[in-house]
């Protein structure tokens, strides 16, 4: 189905506001929502599935009108406080359409940080009361009917309804591809990064593209990629990550790559990273103002200054660069020093169309990580 059909029939039960966090199995839809020129409903892109649902309570509060949240169904995890603590029947009763991009649907070739929630995402709906239904390629116009008079009865009742979304549900879009002004390419960065670090250094990456990237160059450069910890999966938890194991490994220096995506998703982890000032970590925001992993749609904070924010949650060095001479200056300074530092790095919307993804398992990667730094047994 065409995505403009969709949300046609979406709007047609009487929702005008859509709000979300993009998802590539959700592209079309995404895409189409994100162009200009609508004028029959509203869209938001907050920073995590938990802020859409309450923004969605908001709207609703304000107007008597639900909205549609959507989201991949990894997010659900981000969403279920606020959908079991308030917008449950049980509590507020709160109505709302959401539309789920149901990766790692069991069956079917997908990443492994999606194998275990795309097995559980229906069981999931089912515990929290959100009944739900699942449309692909071959659900037939009449079926989808149907199931909206279903989800507007659900809504009526204040209660949520979901489609679930398979891959090959939407047709291919051919709406334009969203970019931004930078010139330095993230993989020549990330290659700069990799090449500057000692041997003794821990690298953590965050998931999507950073992490494929990574992954490649560490091969290339180093022959290996025991150093790194790929954090593949887990949106927003990647500094978290890295701050645990700069505390136990005071002797190691911890850089940790983010994308701008996965800051803003889970910033209050800046202020706890600054109280705790651990002077053994880097921590680098590629930003490229998009959610380029899943789709390429823009994050709803284009244009935010990641350095400023993480100045005022009190990490002591902050650094802003958008060229590679600017970064290599950079990553000099920061390797002279022994304090916490923070480097956002503005990169370009670009990646090979021949990335290639990791070979060995999850379980695999974090086995020759452990035995690598040598500092604990597994």
């Amino acid at each position: 189905m065409q995505a403009g059909q969709f949300v046609s029939k979406i709007t047609g039960i009487g929702i005008t506001e859509f709000i979300g966090v993009p998802d590539s199995a959700l592209k079309p839809f995404c895409d189409y929502i994100n162009s200009t020129g609508q004028d029959s409903f509203r869209h938001y892109v907050p920073v995590n599935e938990g802020a859409a649902v309450g923004m969605a309570i908001g709207s609703y509060l304000a107007t008597g009108k639900a909205a549609c949240v959507y989201m991949q169904n990894s997010g659900i995890g981000n969403a279920v406080n606020p959908v079991t603590s308030l917008a449950n029947k049980e509590v507020y009763g709160i109505p709302m359409l959401m539309v789920i991009g149901w990766r790692g649907e069991p069956g079917k070739k997908d990443e492994p940080q999606h194998k275990y929630m795309g097995c559980i995402t229906e069981p999931i709906l089912d515990v929290l009361g959100i009944e739900h239904a699942v449309i692909g390629g071959d659900t037939t116009e009449e079926e989808l009917d149907r199931m909206l008079g279903q989800a507007k009865a659900a809504l009526e009742e204040n209660s949520q309804f979901a489609f679930v979304v398979r891959r090959d549900f939407f047709e291919s879009g051919q709406l334009g591809e969203y970019g931004n002004s930078h010139k330095l390419i993230r993989e020549e960065a990330i290659k700069e990064i990799i090449g500057s670090i000692g041997d003794e250094d821990i690298l953590v990456s965050t998931t999507g593209k950073i992490s494929r990237e990574v992954y490649e160059q560490s091969d290339a450069l180093k022959g290996q990629h025991a150093q790194d910890f790929l954090t593949v999966g887990g949106m927003g938890h990647a500094s978290m990550i890295a701050l645990g194991m700069a505390g136990k490994m005071p002797h190691k220096r911890v850089y940790c790559l983010d994308g701008d995506g996965a800051v803003l998703m889970h910033m209050g982890s800046l202020a706890f990273i600054a109280k705790e000032n651990p002077d053994n970590m880097v921590h680098i925001c590629l930003n490229n103002e998009a959610h380029e992993s899943v789709g390429g749609m823009p994050t709803g904070c284009t244009g935010l200054n990641y350095a400023e924010v993480a100045k005022a949650c009190g990490y002591p060095l902050t650094y802003t660069v958008d060229n590679m001479e600017g970064l290599k200056e950079v990553l000099r300074q920061v390797q002279g020093k022994r304090r916490l530092a923070f480097l956002e790095v503005k990169v370009a919307m670009q990646s090979r169309s021949d990335l290639g993804r990791p070979k060995e398992s999850a379980a695999e990667n974090k086995e020759r990580f452990m035995e690598y730094h040598g500092d604990c047994k597994i």
